[in-house]
């Protein structure tokens, strides 16, 4: 059995504060649960103890959508002890993190949207951002529900693909295979 680097509940503490305070959007409770337990160290009822006890101590607070965000006093605090936290832990920590940033980021630039129409029928909404504007927003009636859902899941696996296959069929010349 692997033996972890934390060992008690006040670095436990520590380590979700050093998470709450790089992540770019406050985190569910299983997202929570897997930035933190990147340890062996750490076993989920004292994560769970240690993420109520800094809820009830202020540090962090539990909004209405039901996810965690840290507080002023979990940030200031989170600075003060983030080098109490073992070096390979943080390291562990940094790139969990930094993967986990960039998947919201990139769900943040990929959107669809299924909506019901009074005939029966319904529009799926598709649109593509980068980091700066909107680079495609595309409508689509179809027939059923289970159809656009189907499209919309479809988009959002591979939106640059459909993009670049989009341009290429609009810009094709007569002639050009």
């Amino acid at each position: 059995m692997s033996v972890g680097f934390i060992r008690d509940k006040l670095e436990i503490k520590f380590l979700i504060l050093y998470i709450a305070a790089r992540v770019i959007e406050p985190l569910s409770l299983s997202a929570m649960q897997e930035l933190t337990m990147c340890d062996e160290g750490i076993d989920y009822f004292d994560f769970s103890a240690c993420l109520n006890d800094l809820v009830q101590t202020g540090h962090l607070r539990l909004t209405e959508q039901q996810t965690y965000c840290i507080t002023p006093k979990g940030v200031k605090n989170s600075e003060i002890c983030q080098s109490s936290l073992p070096y390979s832990v943080r390291l562990r920590t940094d790139k969990n993190v930094a993967a986990y940033n960039k998947e919201l980021l990139r769900r943040a630039q990929i959107r669809s949207r299924v909506d019901p129409r009074e005939n029966g029928t319904f529009t799926v909404e598709l649109s593509l951002s980068d980091d700066v504007d909107n680079v495609m927003r595309l409508q689509l009636m179809v027939a059923s529900r289970e159809m656009a859902q189907d499209l919309a899941e479809r988009f959002e696996k591979t939106p640059e693909e459909i993009y670049s296959a989009l341009l290429k069929t609009l810009y094709h010349q007569d002639g050009e295979d």
